[in-house]
Order: C-alpha cells, then structure tokens, then sequence
C-alpha cells in the first residue's frame, strides 16, 4: 500500500514523462506540485527506496516498471471517475478534476473494474485524455495542437491539454467541447493568434495560449 503522496508523485513523473526525453527533473515536479524542490528530493528518495523510480541526484527521475504501473493505474481511476461524475452525476467538466484526485486513491480493484464496466468501457475522459486500459495499456492518440493545424481545413476538437477551471469555462463560453469541428480561417504571424470557425457556428480569435491548449484530429 502506498500514500496519497507517494501516488501522487508518481502520477506527476508519468505525467511529465511525456514531454521530457530525458529524465523529469526536481525542480520540474517541484513546479508541477507547487513545492520546494528540497521536499521532492527527500519523496524521490524514498520512492527509490521501495524500488518505485530510478533516482540519482542532479540527474532527474524515472519511473521503474513498478512505479509506472501504479502511476497508470491512478491515472485510469481518475479519468474513470471523471466521466462518471460527468456522465452519471451531471456535473460539468471543469468541476470535476479535484473530486476525481480525491477518488482516484481508492484502493478496490473491484470497485473500479465494476465502474469501468457500469461506464462500458469508456476510452477517453470528460477532457478526451485517453484512460489506460486495465493492463496498463494506454490508447494511442495522433492528436495534433490547434497551433500547428493550417488554414482551410476541417479539425475536430479531441482533447485538451489545460484542465483548469478558468480555461474549460473559457472553452465552455464559446461553446467549443471535445467534438466540436471547426475550421481555421486565418492565421496572424504577429502574435500567432487565429480566427477559427466552428462548422455550423460562430466565428472567434483565439490566443496562441488556447491553440497550444486544445488537440484537434483532421476531420
């Protein structure tokens, strides 16, 4: 059995092993858990004392085989919980992370195998984050940023990388949801801002701070 923290950790390194190469720093789980780099080199240690992550100073952290199974496995039970919150409890989906991080450290393997089947086996969460399969097996997704779509072609909406509250009521408020096709009709080199179109909707400028947030699939 481990801790909340200990899970937590480990959910954190997987997370930012997906855009680090190389090793996940201290300071970079420092700035992901808003904490003192100091409190996650003692954590590291004892991760690496129960075989959990490969560690050695100034080198940064990896999961082991181990602790990459844990990490996957509270991953799949948050985004589990995500949709049925959203799904089942109608809540919205920029209210749902913070209850999903408080049910995600359920320890009953069959407590969650009996969610995921009541759910039918969803594959992605509210926020279109693929959910690890129960062998550990995470969806491959091609998904591309916004960002980096060109003009006059259609996209839909697949997932989003900000979950935060202000940033899903911002989505929310100009009516783009996971699904949503739009179309990009300009691009401006000056700032690299966008006027998109949804398909059946209104048009709107969009900051190269939200492109680089939303995941879109050529339609």
């Amino acid at each position: 059995m481990f801790s909340h923290s200990e899970e937590n950790y480990l959910k954190v390194i997987h997370k930012l092993a997906f855009s680090n190469s190389k090793n996940v720093s201290t300071n970079l789980i420092a700035n992901e858990l808003q904490t003192k780099a100091s409190s996650v080199t003692d954590m590291l240690k004892k991760l690496a004392d129960k075989k959990l992550v490969n560690y050695e100073k100034y080198r940064g952290v990896s999961l082991t085989k181990k602790g990459e199974l844990i990490a996957v496995n509270v991953v799949r039970k948050h985004r589990l919980w995500e949709v049925f919150l959203v799904d089942t409890l109608n809540f919205n989906w920029d209210e749902v992370h913070d209850v999903a991080e408080q049910l995600e450290h359920i320890k009953s393997d069959q407590l969650i195998d009996r969610l995921d089947t009541f759910l039918n086996y969803p594959t992605i969460d509210p926020h279109g984050d693929p959910i690890p399969k129960k062998n550990g097996e995470i969806p491959f997704n091609n998904s591309i940023l916004l960002s980096e779509g060109i003009t006059n072609k259609i996209y839909k909406v697949s997932c989003v990388k900000d979950n935060s509250k202000a940033f899903l009521q911002f989505l929310d408020k100009h009516e783009i949801t996971i699904n949503s096709e739009l179309t990009i009709v300009d691009k401006f080199d000056f700032d690299d801002s966008m006027t998109v179109k949804l398909i059946g909707g209104h048009s709107i400028i969009l900051s190269n701070k939200v492109s680089t947030n939303v995941f879109v699939n050529l339609k």
